[in-house]
């Protein structure tokens, strides 16, 4: 069965730094050749996008990771990942990885066809 493990998340203070993995298991690689990205949600907040990454390396950032994050992935190892530096107290949240329906990048919950589990980033000022 396909499904997405992510890894990676912790506790850090403001100005920190983590990275974040997704490892797609049971994905053949067609499968896995769409777009992939990263969302978070807060408590009490809405599920919201972070970043996305089209197969051939294309990336769309939300604007609270601009400048700060960066997603990247390998096709061979189906893994994808997310550098997060200078962390803010608001970066908070479930950081989730998911796989969407088409190989553009949306980065929009409603088009995700599968969802990880999701890993707790929390960052204390």
């Amino acid at each position: 069965q396909a499904e997405l493990v992510e890894s990676g998340g912790g506790s850090v203070q403001a100005g920190g730094s983590l990275r974040l993995s997704c490892a797609a298991s049971g994905f053949t690689y067609s499968h896995f050749y769409y777009c992939m990205a990263w969302f978070r949600q807060a408590p009490g907040k809405d599920r919201e996008a972070v970043a996305g990454i089209d197969p051939d390396g294309g990336t769309i950032y939300a604007d609270s990771a601009k400048g700060r994050f960066t997603i990247s992935r390998d096709n061979a190892k189906k893994t994808l990942s997310l550098e997060m530096n200078n962390l803010k107290p608001e970066d908070t949240a479930l950081y989730y990885c998911a796989a969407e329906w088409d190989r553009l990048c949306s980065i929009n919950p409603d088009n995700v066809r599968k969802w990880g589990q999701g890993t707790q980033v929390t960052v204390s000022s």
